[in-house]
């Protein structure tokens, strides 16, 4: 299952290429964007491998959840501890997320702004790079085990590399295909993967530890489940975290019974995204 998932996303990757690169810009701009949405999906698959539960075999996982987060810069390692920290300690002031919206401060259009275009992840990476590379690097979130601190130095180490090469590139005179192929994407697949983070845990109970009111399940339809690897039903991942996500559907009905925020779509979910902001504005309004 994971294997043809992995196919797929190559079809985008190459079919997205294949459009960027062309002179009509009308085409080059729905090659980036197919580029930016494989960019997005890639860190989902990234994040089945994160739980050992894309292969049956615990040894492929990193092989390959780290090429999958290259293009945008999200370490395997780094990622991988950080999160699994996120699902021991949800709903605990112990939470904390490896992407960096705070789901727990109000929802307001400036805070929605800021995390489309997480600008200061981009400059944590930079830092993680600059730390790996000279040797200087701690984690600062907890204990880390020796081996998996080893791993992340050599990601970030990889990171500073790939950018090296893009530079290259650049300087080669390779500037338009560095622009099209990754720059121009990576920029878009950062309020792409935002939206599909953005309903986990956001206008939930965040003081509750139960999953069936701290996380939020979007019904969805088989295209939304496709592209967000399941990560759309998320309360059926927090209970059960080490389930291949492709399973996730048969705990679907009892989530739906007992879940708090269950939304049938997207669009529903997004519209009360939007009547929270509206009410944060009306607040602040009158405040002043």
């Amino acid at each position: 299952m994971f294997t043809g998932k992995l196919l797929l996303l190559a079809a985008m990757l190459v079919g997205g290429g294949v459009l960027a690169v062309q002179t009509s810009y009308a085409v080059a701009a729905c090659g980036m964007v197919l580029l930016a949405a494989a960019y997005t999906h890639a860190v989902e698959l990234q994040h089945q491998c994160l739980h050992h539960s894309a292969f049956r075999n615990p040894r492929p996982h990193r092989l390959v959840g780290v090429p999958l987060g290259t293009p945008m810069l999200v370490s395997y390692s780094h990622y991988r501890v950080r999160h699994l920290q996120h699902h021991r300690y949800l709903g605990t002031p112990q939470d904390t997320e490896f992407f960096g919206f705070d789901t727990r401060k109000p929802l307001t259009l400036g805070a929605l702004a800021k995390g489309l275009f997480d600008l200061r992840r981009i400059a944590n990476v930079g830092r993680d790079i600059a730390g790996c590379t000279t040797g200087r690097w701690q984690y600062d979130m907890g204990q880390i085990a020796p081996k998996a601190r080893k791993a992340i130095i050599s990601e970030y180490r990889w990171f500073g590399v790939f950018i090296v090469l893009l530079a290259a590139a650049c300087g080669a005179g390779g500037g338009p295909l560095v622009l099209r192929l990754w720059l121009i994407p990576f920029v878009l697949s950062m309020p792409m993967h935002f939206l599909v983070e953005l309903p986990e845990h956001i206008l939930c109970d965040s003081t509750s530890i139960d999953v069936l009111r701290n996380t939020r399940t979007i019904t969805g339809s088989r295209l939304t489940t496709w592209f967000t690897n399941g990560n759309n039903l998320h309360i059926e991942h927090h209970a059960a975290m080490n389930v291949p996500l492709n399973r996730l559907r048969e705990r679907h009905g009892d989530v739906r019974e007992h879940g708090v925020n269950v939304q049938r779509t997207y669009p529903a979910f997004f519209a009360i995204v939007a009547r929270e902001v509206w009410r944060n504005r009306k607040a602040g309004a009158r405040s002043r």
